[in-house]
């Protein structure tokens, strides 16, 4: 049965339980549970995690812990019995440990390690804390080093900040909000400082005497190593002042043997001192340490001789010195020993000897010797501070070692009551001796002795140092051969006090002789007695002793014989006659001198001292003594304290008259004696007297008496010094006063009571009458008032023990009220008199509340006086912050509503306006940043801050009515409204507080929640109706919109515990003030309209607040406001432009989120449903709820990590939807420019000139003035405009697209010239010229085109199941935009097929991409028809402004012929129409329309033939013209290629499958098809037998056998196709060695020119539709698939397995080659590289995403590829192609088009593999060197009429050694005016007319060689400018002519080719290298073109052209070196002067 539990509640998990049973609780080890039930062994409740799951747990599994339950039943709560630190310790590290990982995992590797040892020692500190075995010390300890840790963390962490009182967090409900302001700041001053001591509160008034903290010196003697003495020695460590020239530490002496190691043998490792009581003006002081070493052995340390060595002598060897200055700051950082080394340096003149440590500080070497090694004295030393207690307490390892005390000589600077201590310090200083007939100098030797009256040696009391026991006497050291020695040794005599009196010191001096015997002869003694006569001890002095003469045999057993000597000269001169017949004759001429000082609590040296007490004895001198009282040391007065005060009263008692006013002087001499810090804890002393043995009852009255008649003359006197004294001490006189007065009471039983209160009343009345002075006459007057004001609040506890609080708060109310007030007194008592208030409210006093009542009103009043005036604010919000904490304190007890009434009634308005005024001087100070004044720092806003704070919190209902009832007139009310609501603005906007004071905002933000709440009644009451007052309300709405989005506020972004603990305590305060905000809205009723538009975006801010509750109450306000504007206007437009407006920028912040859309949107709809207005209204809402979705798609895109790509996609799209469906043209152009920016950011120029050009379209040319807007400063229209075409330009330049830049060029031209503006005319001109010239000149890159499908619900809102064409960038080719497009979208899965999805992928929740690539089929037709035009014209033409992309996928139709799949084999060709053409504002587009054809076997059989022959005639024609030089391996690949596969299949499958009757008889339609692709095969044959006579010129002697097989097969070729088409056996023998006339080659074969292609294409209707490029599908005769699947047939597939043939890589461009997998087939002229229009690959490929992408056929992949290249039986490529593979000599693929030679479509495309492989780039150099000198022969021609089919094989019968002939012009090209200058850079050949050439690019190793056409005149000399006018390369039609070619070499990294077709040379002219687009809808006009007429076609009877008569004149090349830079060099100037113009 489960039964509740009494007193199990509260556990830890000790063992993680699964919950495996029904109602199981999940439990991990370490959380808390709270048990609610119990049931055998069982425990049911909840985990303190999830206290809203309920289950049962095992009770094993649970460590009870005792727990306090309240509200027992069911809502308990249960808090743990434990220490609240332990708690605290708890939670925290619960906290960390989530944090702590997370560190890890953003690589914050340090902190994470730091954390992790700070959780290690947290947790250690917690179990001893919990261990229970600690004493409160150690518990005090161990809570410090917690907390000082948790705050550690905390910070680091960014977490909140947590206030503490004595180590326990503090509950903010009980303590006023100043004093949680100053707990606050002392955590984090202690979190700062993570010192040893966490400071509590500070004291910000507490006694300016603080206790200086002494410091220590640790010292432990290592060791020392110096060994060469071999003898005994002492060292004597001390503390030496170089400045003073004085030691001021006793000795710490070490004793060693001859080793080096102690010579106690108990002392290793214990050689350890403690140099104590250092003040910190010690620490200032030149300090050294200074060791001296004594050896103890013969008297010559290497003179056996001297001495006998039984007789050891103390001798001085050396000594070490080390300055602290040096080491303090390294060892003050560190807590541990740190050990230095010492020098021993030895003196080189003993007699200087005690003068050694000096030299060797000054560094006077001459008199020092170094040691011969560096080592010496190894020491450590440590600093420690603090008094001993605590030293010993937190060093106790020390104390263990037997550490030696060693004091300083004399008292330290704090003399505690305490310390008894009674030591006389005597230095032996010298002696002067003579030499007593000897020749030479004694060896002297002191012996010193201290005896006691009766002649006893006292035992024990000399000491040499610290560190060894005393001894009975004391041996000097020795100096050699000295008389007259200086010691300067100190020896100390701690002679117990009670022999002190009567005891003497005998000195007796010895000669140690080293003779053999070397005993040591007595021959003198001194003595001094330690006291004299009168009572006095021995002075501090140098005292010059007697010498008296002795012997060995005298005998000092009577001392009485020589103590009646004088010992010294004072003495003689009190004893003149002494009789001269005594035993001891004194020497004259000797003496010795010693000094002493006496260390001693309890003995005087002081004569005044001594007379006062003992007064009796000299009754007439008792004025004199009481006066020289002044004179005696401060020492000497603590020491015998109470026996001063005793005598003092005494002689008060004795004589009132005559004494009375010198006792009270000497009491307060003593008593101010008192305040001075080094006598400060002799206070408790005094109180202890006054307390215990005070015993003068009649005193009181003397000292009233004399108190009041010093305060009645202050007015008089001039000098006040003795008045000031007093007033100083009044403290402690008052103390004498009161307790005397109890003394009298007692012993009178309570007589004189009226005249003792009458006295104290007359009394105060003196005081308040020096207040009331007027001081600013007198200085000193000032002084005498500011040391009565700062003793006056130290005399209230006194008072208190007899009078009534009441009584005492009168006195003083009456003493405060009588301060004059700010006004008329200086700043200085400004001061003193607001900390004499501060300390009031701080006393005991001010603690009752009926004092309070009495004292508040004057303390207010004058820290209003202050505030008012700005004047001393840190000390006022000192005061406040103490009456607040007291009445803080009170109010938990009693009633305070009196007290806070005065003070709201004092304070409120002065506190708002000195907030104000310090908040707007901070920002004026921020904004200037110069020197902020201590008035204007964040702490003094911050105590002020608390103190409104603390005022309003500590304001009950009664007390606002009050306060608001309370204002004369409204005026009042609303400034006092504007001042708070603007104080509390302020609040929330400057962050008074840290982010991290998580307590302190929360409760400000109660604070201010609930102030609002009272205060908005009365706004609503008195500002509504006829006084409706606009700015109140404003004021209101914007502090009610700050307070709910307050970052503190933002519950989501906390802890679930942190949320949990806010909610409970406080509730979600947004929601609080969101209800308030509706009402007060609703409240407006009619006003409403004046916060239309004003208050739409502070509103909006609010409702994208992430609390649901917030949302729901205040999006309605909208559907209000729209109403209202409605009603006013008849519309709502302006808020809908302001939500609009506001939407976009709180979006782009990071507010709102898809729930707010549905929200908004719902709520609105809801609304405007019942409307009127219901049509406009619902479309706003559907129209701002699309815009909220596509900026929230916009910020995810900019927040997150995305792709430019996507970013800029994301931007489009939005600005688009603000240009069509919102109409905002302000937006809109933001969005322009921040699209441009994208674009620059990723370098695609193009687009950034489009997106520009968008703005500039939407300018006119007029002189319009526009405003500031973005980054334009304010112009006019012209001038923006002006600006914008200029970066247009300059966009378009640097993106290469000169095209889309010269129409701007124009159009700015047109401007300029209308304004005669010449000069930018010129510019602009030279500007468009340049790009005519790059046009020509620079190579582009023909980019790739990719289609891209988004499918799936997972895509953003702009991309979501939609399709786009994509613009690659340069080089990149369909496998990279394919990775790069994954890397995008790395959710994204990429489909396998091409066909379309179906509806479950549409609406799946997934991303799926479908990416193939795509031809673009060009708009501008008519220029890549024209013939003349240059390939690099055109080039631009077939990539540019298009809009329509194609795509083919080969199927099979019907059966599938397994012999001949051609027969079925269809082409399946998409073509795509996008919404905008590309390039434009963006790299991709969508698709807007797709269309699918069918193309038959039949057609595309045509388009293969026909791109094949196309092929080999442009390459055979570069042969011919000897552009390629020597190396014929293209060729040879290239003719085995195509005759190779026809006699293995090639072109007689074609025969099979077309020319068969069956076919011909069921397709009648496709006869002329038939007809044409007849004709083309024999075209074949024929320019393959061009082909074999060019290849037989130049091949090489070892490629013979290939040649010879060609030939071969060839004529195999022939004869198959002999049979099926007639017209070839008139074919004559190609290669038979006949010779034909040349003549008949010139004329018989002309070049292949685009028109005599077009002939022949005009049949194909198909032709047309791909015009530009055919990608027509390859196939294979090798290979045989299924149908759909693609067939490929490769030119060359050498070595590779037909299958193998998938796995080609793509190779996009024109003339790159690729160099991955893709093998030889490939560069040499594979088919279709990659698995590109395979829809399904072998299974081998089937792994690899890329490969198995669905992907087209590319466009400029080879059309045909038929023929095979032949593989040598064991499958490996014949020898010359594997030379050609490692050489990979240049690509002979053409251009896809079929309409253009391979020369003229050349334009230079981006070698991708080429440039990026390794392989490549060693193969670059022999490519260089050798493609620039092949030559080509020439092809045969195709320039006959339509239908005529006759074909001339003349070709063959010329001879195989003449030269290779030239081929035929085409149409001339003339002007029928001027005829047109040849080119300079080419030969004036006798041909006219544009030659094929091999373009490639530099990097691809194959480069472009160009001819310009020719003309009939050579006028202008050769150009010098142009960038890259490299020479052509000169063809001859006669081989014997002189005319050599020169080798063209291409550096590697000239990066333009050359073009095909050079324009007119013209001057070049400067442009900006930069310019800027058009209208991406029509395309720029073609720029003009050079002004000419076509001469008719005249055709011979052969169909030849006939060329002009000076034909066959060769030229010699001209040569023309480019010039570098210049034209870049120029335009870049011209761009400058163009910028600076504008």
């Amino acid at each position: 049965m489960w039964s509740p539990t009494e007193e199990e509640k509260y556990g830890v998990v000790i063992c993680s339980f699964r919950g495996a049973v029904p109602q199981g609780l999940v439990l991990e080890l370490g959380e808390t549970v709270q048990i609610l039930e119990k049931c055998e062994g069982w425990y049911r409740g909840v985990s303190i995690k999830k206290p809203n799951v309920k289950g049962i747990f095992p009770a094993n599994y649970i460590h009870l812990k005792k727990a306090i339950v309240s509200n027992r039943g069911q809502y308990e709560t249960v808090v743990p019995l434990e220490d609240s630190v332990v708690t605290e310790v708890t939670a925290t590290l619960q906290e960390w440990a989530v944090l702590w990982k997370q560190l890890y995992v953003k690589h914050k590797v340090d902190l994470f390690y730091k954390l992790r040892h700070v959780m290690n020692e947290l947790i250690d500190l917690r179990r001893q804390l919990l261990s229970g075995h600690l004493t409160q010390d150690q518990v005090r300890e161990v809570k410090r080093h917690l907390t000082v840790r948790l705050d550690w963390g905390n910070e680091h962490l960014g977490l909140d900040l947590v206030p503490r009182k004595d180590f326990e967090v503090v509950d903010s409900d009980q303590i006023s909000v100043s004093d949680l302001y100053k707990m606050h700041l002392s955590s984090r001053h202690s979190v700062q400082q993570s010192t040893s001591q966490v400071d509590t509160i500070r004291q910000r008034h507490g006694e300016a005497c603080r206790m200086p903290v002494p410091h220590h010196f640790f010292l432990s003697l290592k060791s020392f190593t110096y060994n060469t003495i071999g003898e005994d020695t002492d060292v004597f460590f001390s503390l030496y002042d170089v400045r003073e020239g004085k030691q001021i530490s006793e000795r710490f002496m070490v004793r060693l043997n001859k080793n080096g190691g102690p010579r106690n043998p108990e002392k290793i490792d214990r050689m350890c001192a403690l140099f104590t009581d250092l003040s910190s003006k010690d620490m200032k002081r030149d300090l050294y340490i200074v060791a001296h070493v004594i050896r103890i052995g013969r008297m010559l340390l290497n003179d056996s001789k001297k001495g006998p060595p039984h007789l050891h002598y103390r001798r001085p060897y050396g000594c070490a010195v080390l300055s602290i200055m040096d080491v303090l700051q390294s060892i003050s950082e560190i807590k541990e020993e740190k050990d230095f080394v010492l020098k021993v340096y030895t003196c080189n003149n003993e007699n200087e000897w005690c003068q050694i440590h000096e030299n060797i500080i000054r560094k006077s070497s001459t008199k020092y010797t170094a040691p011969s090694s560096n080592y010496g004295l190894i020491i450590s030393l440590q600093l420690l501070r603090g008094d001993m207690e605590q030293v010993r307490r937190e060093n106790p390892m020390i104390f263990n070692r037997g550490v030696s005390v060693t004091r300083k000589l004399g008292f330290p600077d704090v003399i505690m009551p305490g310390d008894i201590r009674n030591d006389l310090y005597l230095t032996l200083e010298k002696g002067d001796f003579e030499r007593g007939g000897k020749s030479v100098q004694k060896n002297i030797e002191v012996t010193m002795y201290v005896l006691y009256a009766d002649g006893e040696i006292l035992k024990d009391c000399i000491s040499l140092g610290s560190g060894e026991p005393s001894r009975s006497a004391y041996h000097s050291f020795v100096l050699y051969h000295n008389n007259s020695p200086r010691w300067g040794e100190i020896i100390k005599l701690p002679i117990p006090i009670d022999r002190f009196r009567g005891s003497h010191l005998r000195f007796e001096f010895r000669h140690c002789s080293t003779k053999d015997k070397g005993e040591k002869k007595l021959f003198g003694f001194a003595f001094t007695p330690l006291m004299r006569d009168d009572g006095t001890t021995l002075s501090d002095d140098i005292h010059e002793l007697y010498v008296y003469k002795c012997d060995e045999n005298s005998t000092f057993n009577n001392h009485a014989l020589y103590l009646g000597l004088p010992c010294c000269k004072e003495d003689y001169n009190g004893c003149p006659n002494i009789p001269s017949s005594l035993i001891f004759q004194r020497s004259t001429k000797e003496t010795f001198s010693v000094s002493t000082q006496l260390s001693s609590t309890k003995l005087t040296q002081n004569v005044d001292l001594l007379a006062l007490l003992k007064w009796k004895a000299y009754p007439d001198r008792v004025m004199d003594i009481l006066g020289r009282l002044r004179h005696v040391s401060g020492e000497e007065i603590v020491k015998f304290l109470q026996d001063i005060l005793d005598t003092l009263f005494v002689v008060l008692d004795d004589n009132t008259e005559k004494y009375g006013l010198l006792v009270f002087q000497s009491l307060v001499f003593i008593i101010n004696l008192l305040r001075d810090s080094k006598y400060f804890h002799f206070r408790p002393v005094m109180d202890t007297y006054i307390q215990k043995h005070f015993a003068g009852a009649l005193a009181y009255k003397e000292l009233i008496r004399c108190l009041k008649w010093y305060m009645d003359r202050s007015a008089e006197l001039v000098r006040q010094d003795h008045i000031q004294e007093a007033m100083r001490a009044l403290e402690y006189l008052f103390k004498f006063i009161v307790q005397s007065r109890i003394l009298y009471s007692r012993a009178t039983c309570g007589m004189e009571e009226e005249q003792f209160r009458t006295s104290i009343q007359e009394l105060f009345q003196s005081i308040r009458f020096v207040l009331s002075l007027d001081s600013r006459s007198s200085e000193t007057l000032i002084f005498t008032q500011a040391a009565l004001l700062n003793s006056f609040p130290a005399i209230f506890d006194e008072l208190l023990q007899m009078f009534t609080v009441q009584e005492v708060a009168e006195f003083v109310r009456g003493t405060l009220g009588s301060m004059p007030s700010t006004v008329h007194i200086g700043q200085s008592m400004d001061v003193v008199k607001l900390q004499s208030i501060a300390r009031t409210v701080d006393s005991r006093l001010f603690s009752f509340s009926e004092s309070r009542r009495i004292l508040l009103p004057v303390v207010l009043h004058h820290i209003h006086l202050h505030l008012r005036q700005q004047k001393e604010l840190l000390i006022c919000s000192g005061i406040l912050s103490s009456i607040f904490s007291i009445i803080k304190t009170s109010s938990l007890e009693g009633d305070v509503v009196e007290e806070v009434e005065m003070m709201v009634e004092s304070l409120l308005d002065v506190l708002l306006q000195t907030l104000l005024t310090i908040m707007s001087k901070s920002q004026s100070q921020e904004a200037v940043r110069g020197q902020r004044c201590p008035q204007c720092t964040a702490e003094i806003t911050g105590e002020y801050v608390s103190c409104l704070l603390s005022l309003l919190r500590q304001m009950s209902d009664t007390h606002f009515q009050h306060l608001l009832d309370n204002f004369q007139s409204k005026d009042e009310l609303k400034e006092f409204l504007l001042k708070i609501f603007c104080v509390f603005r302020n609040l929330m906007k400057m962050s008074v507080f840290p982010r991290d004071w998580m307590v302190m905002r929360l409760l400000t933000s109660n604070i201010i929640v609930t102030t609002v709440q009272y205060l908005s009644s009365a706004l609503h009451k008195n500002f509504t109706e006829t006084d409706f007052d606009f700015k109140v309300w404003n004021s209101y709405f914007s502090l009610a919109v700050l307070f709910i989005n307050q970052p503190s506020l933002q519950l989501e972004n906390a802890t679930p515990a942190k949320r949990k603990k806010i909610l409970d305590k406080y509730g979600d305060m947004r929601v609080m003030m969101a209800y308030e905000l509706f009402s007060m809205w609703q409240n407006l009723g009619e006003h409403k309209i004046h916060f239309i538009p004003g208050m739409i975006g502070p509103f909006l801010g609010v409702t994208l607040v992430p609390q649901p509750e917030v949302r729901n109450i205040m999006i309605p306000i909208f559907h209000d406001m729209m109403d209202w504007e409605q009603r006013k206007n008849g519309n709502f437009k302006q808020v809908e432009a302001e939500l609009i407006d506001k939407l976009d920028s709180l979006v782009s912040e990071g507010k709102g989120d898809e729930n707010y859309r549905e929200l908004f949107s719902l709520l609105l709809l809801e609304k405007i449903e019942q409307e009127t207005w219901r049509e406009t209204g619902i479309s706003f809402v559907t129209s701002v709820t699309r815009l909220m979705e596509r900026l929230l798609d916009y910020r995810d895109c900019m927040k997150g990590d995305e792709t430019e790509n996507k970013k800029i996609g994301c931007t489009v799209n939005l600005m688009n939807f603000y240009k069509s469906e919102i109409n905002k043209e302000e937006m809109y152009i933001r969005y322009i420019h921040k699209l441009c920016d994208m674009h620059l950011q990723a370098e695609n120029y193009t687009e950034a000139a489009f997106t520009l050009l968008l703005y500039c379209e939407l300018l006119q040319w007029e002189d319009r003035p526009l405003r500031e807007f973005l980054h334009y400063p304010s112009q006019s229209e012209w001038q923006r405009k002006e600006g914008l075409c200029r970066k247009i330009i300059h966009y378009f330049n640097k993106g290469k697209s000169w095209e889309f830049g010269i129409p701007l060029c124009r159009e700015l031209a047109i401007q300029y010239e209308n304004l005669y503006d010449y000069q930018s005319l010129s510019w602009i001109r030279k500007m468009e010229a340049t790009y005519y010239d790059n046009i020509m000149e620079q190579q582009r890159l023909e980019p790739e085109f990719f289609r891209v499908g988004f499918y799936g619900r997972k895509f953003p809102f702009f991309l979501r199941n939609k399709e786009y064409v994509c613009r690659g960038h340069d080089y990149e080719r369909l496998e990279a935009f394919q990775q790069r497009m994954l890397s995008e979208f790395p959710q994204a899965i990429a489909m396998q097929h091409p066909n379309h999805p179906d509806d479950s992928i549409l609406q799946c929740d997934a991303q799926y991409l479908q990416i193939y690539a795509v031809t673009p089929i060009p708009d501008n037709i008519d220029v890549l028809q024209m013939d003349r035009v240059p390939d690099r014209i055109k080039s631009f033409y077939r990539v540019n402004n298009i809009r329509k992309f194609r795509y083919d996928r080969p199927f099979h139709k019907g059966p599938k012929d397994k012999e001949n799949e051609f027969k079925s084999l269809w082409i399946e060709r998409t073509t795509l129409t996008l919404t905008h053409s590309l390039p434009g504002i963006s790299r991709w587009f969508e698709v807007e329309r797709r269309e699918l054809v069918e193309v038959s076997p039949l057609e595309n059989a045509i388009q293969v033939v026909e791109n094949k022959n196309q092929e080999l005639r442009t390459l055979i024609s570069q042969y011919q013209h000897k552009q390629m030089h020597g190396n014929i391996n293209l060729l040879s690949m290239c003719l085995n290629g195509v005759i190779d596969a026809a006699v293995n299949g090639g072109i007689a499958r074609y025969q099979e499958a077309f020319f068969d009757k069956d076919y011909i008889t069921k397709h009648p339609a496709d006869a002329e098809k038939i007809t044409q692709l007849k004709e083309l095969m024999q075209e074949q044959v024929h320019v393959l037998g061009v082909g074999l006579a060019v290849h037989e010129k130049f091949v090489h002697p070892e490629m013979r056998p290939l040649h010879k097989k060609l030939i071969d097969q060839f004529q195999m070729m022939r004869s198959s196709l002999y049979h099926e088409l007639p017209g070839l056996d008139k074919l004559s023998p190609a290669c038979s060695g006949t010779s034909t006339p040349r003549g008949n080659v010139l004329v018989s074969h002309g070049p292949m020119s685009p028109e005599s292609i077009k002939l022949l294409h005009r049949h194909s209707p198909l032709n047309m539709l791909g015009s530009v490029r055919h990608s027509s599908s390859s196939l294979s005769s090798h290979t045989s698939s299924e149908t759909g699947n693609l067939v490929i047939l490769t030119d060359s597939s050498v070595g590779e397995t037909a299958e193998d043939m998938y796995h080609m890589q793509a190779s996009p461009s024109t003339s790159s080659l690729s160099s991955t997998h893709s093998a030889p087939s490939q560069m040499i002229n594979s088919a279709p590289s990659s698995a590109r229009g395979s829809p399904s690959l072998p299974d081998k490929y089937r792994h690899s995403r890329e490969l198995m992408m669905l992907l087209p056929t590319h466009r400029d992949r080879p059309s045909s590829a038929m023929y095979p290249t032949a593989i040598m039986e064991n499958g490996q490529p014949p020898n010359f192609q594997r030379a050609l593979i490692q050489q990979m000599i240049g690509p002979c693929k053409p251009c896809s088009d079929p309409n253009l030679s391979l020369a003229e479509k050349a334009v230079p495309a981006a070698p991708s593999s080429w440039s990026l492989d390794s392989g490549t780039r060693e193969a670059l150099p022999f490519l260089s060197a050798h493609v620039g000198s092949i030559l080509a022969p020439p092809v045969p021609p195709r320039s006959l009429p339509h239908g005529h089919y006759a074909l001339h094989f003349d070709a063959f019968h010329h001879q195989l050694s003449d030269a290779p002939p030239a081929l035929p012009a085409r149409t001339l090209r003339k002007s029928p005016l001027h005829p047109i200058p040849a080119s300079p850079t080419s030969p004036q050949s006798g041909l006219d007319g544009s030659n094929s050439t091999l373009s490639g690019s530099a990097s691809s190793g194959v480069s472009s060689l160009s001819e310009s056409n020719f003309g009939h005149s050579s006028e202008p000399p050769p150009r010098t400018d142009t960038m890259d006018s490299v020479p052509s390369q000169a063809w001859n039609t006669d081989e014997d002519l002189e005319t050599p070619y020169l080798p063209v070499r291409y550096s590697l990294s000239e990066p333009d080719v050359l073009e095909t077709l050079k324009s007119q040379p013209c001057r070049s002219h400067s442009a900006p290298s930069g310019v800027i687009p058009q209208d991406t809808m029509d395309p720029p006009a073609l720029p003009p073109k050079p002004y000419h007429s076509r001469l008719p076609n005249m055709e011979n009877e052969e169909g030849m052209i006939i060329e002009d008569d000076d034909k066959h004149r060769p030229l010699h090349r001209k040569v023309s070196q480019p010039v570098s830079g210049g034209k870049e060099e120029q335009a870049r100037v011209a761009w400058e002067h163009g910028i600076s113009e504008q």
